[in-house]
């Protein structure tokens, strides 16, 4: 049913639990797992040009530790990539060039709680991309508890 997972990842605190839950369902099912960090265009450009290569640089960077997050929970190969771009074109671009099954990402990114219900990247890959698209909600404290103490 799923051969190919992608992982979509910003280096959040949010996306853990995308990542177990990505991970999980692509042992389930034998996948081929993506890990897809994409460096918002609009950061660079919107930057002064004296340090757009820098931020790039430190961007990059950040990217290449989410993903080896990624790597090192992961049971299976994991392929990598880093994009730059609108990162809600750029991921459905991926997962479109690689055929992917699905998507699994955060619902809430670097940028905080500024949606209601969906971080504004997840919010718009649900609503344009033609791959099925899995939103894990990171759990607090409490919720978290809740969940590892048997019933």
């Amino acid at each position: 049913m799923f051969d190919t997972v992608v992982i979509a990842t910003d280096g959040s605190e949010s996306v853990e639990r995308a990542v177990t839950v990505a991970l999980d369902l692509a042992a389930k099912f034998d996948a081929e797992v993506h890990a897809l960090y994409v460096i918002d265009g609009s950061d660079v450009e919107g930057s002064p040009e004296q340090v757009r290569a820098e931020l790039r640089d430190a961007l990059e960077d950040a990217g290449e530790e989410a993903l080896e997050s990624i790597v090192d929970h992961a049971d299976r190969e994991v392929n990598t990539a880093v994009r730059e771009g609108k990162p809600v074109t750029e991921i459905c671009r991926y997962v479109t060039d690689f055929d992917a099954d699905v998507i699994a990402m955060g619902t809430r990114g670097r940028h905080g709680e500024h949606s209601f219900l969906l971080g504004s990247v997840a919010e718009g890959v649900v609503r344009r991309c033609p791959t099925p698209v899995l939103t894990v909600r990171q759990l607090d404290a409490d919720e978290e508890s809740r969940a590892e103490t048997p019933a």
